[in-house]
């Protein structure tokens, strides 16, 4: 059995795209994904299957949570194994002390580091756009973020953030170890 986690971009955030949580693990369970757990109300969802998923996963989950619920949501989906991976190549979890500040952006494909912002534009935040995923470090807080909505919108096709902690909470759920 291998355990996986959806990551779903922009639900519940204010009055738009509301999705009930018991919703989306019915829509869950509907594709035959087993031992299904919804975290907190942001759209995050463990789940388990028996083979590895196909290519088209994430696309077919999305489609699926459109049918039953009306919302239009981006899906991305990340394994255990890629999961762990990301938390170790965090190269911010020494200044990160606040995990509520200290957050990841989930990429599809290979973020370009290309289109990181200038870093002396940013301080006293911090940016490193990685291999898999892009780190942030807004000791401010994230809603006083001086990085550019632009950077997002070019860095990768489908980028959806989560603090720390969450990170931390979804790594625990999928037996993908953690670290900080």
């Amino acid at each position: 059995m291998t355990r996986s986690i959806a990551l779903l971009r922009g639900i519940n955030v204010g009055t738009a795209k509301r999705v009930a949580m018991a919703d989306l693990a019915e829509v869950f369970q509907g594709r035959g994904y087993t031992e299904v757990t919804t975290v907190l109300r942001s759209g995050n969802v463990v789940f388990a299957h028996e083979a590895a998923l196909p290519a088209g996963a994430a696309d077919d989950l999305q489609a699926a949570i459109r049918a039953a619920t009306g919302v239009s949501s981006s899906v991305l989906v990340v394994d255990a194994p890629t999961l762990r991976a990301i938390i170790e190549a965090n190269p911010l979890l020494d200044v990160g002390t606040d995990h509520s500040r200290l957050v990841v952006g989930f990429v599809s494909g290979r973020p370009d580091p290309a289109t990181a912002p200038d870093p002396s534009s940013l301080a006293p935040e911090q940016l490193v756009v990685g291999e898999r995923a892009v780190y942030q470090w807004c000791p401010d807080g994230i809603s006083k973020s001086r990085v550019p909505p632009a950077f997002w919108r070019q860095v990768a096709p489908l980028v959806t953030v989560r603090n720390w902690r969450t990170v931390l909470r979804l790594a625990e759920l999928v037996g993908a170890g953690s670290s900080g």
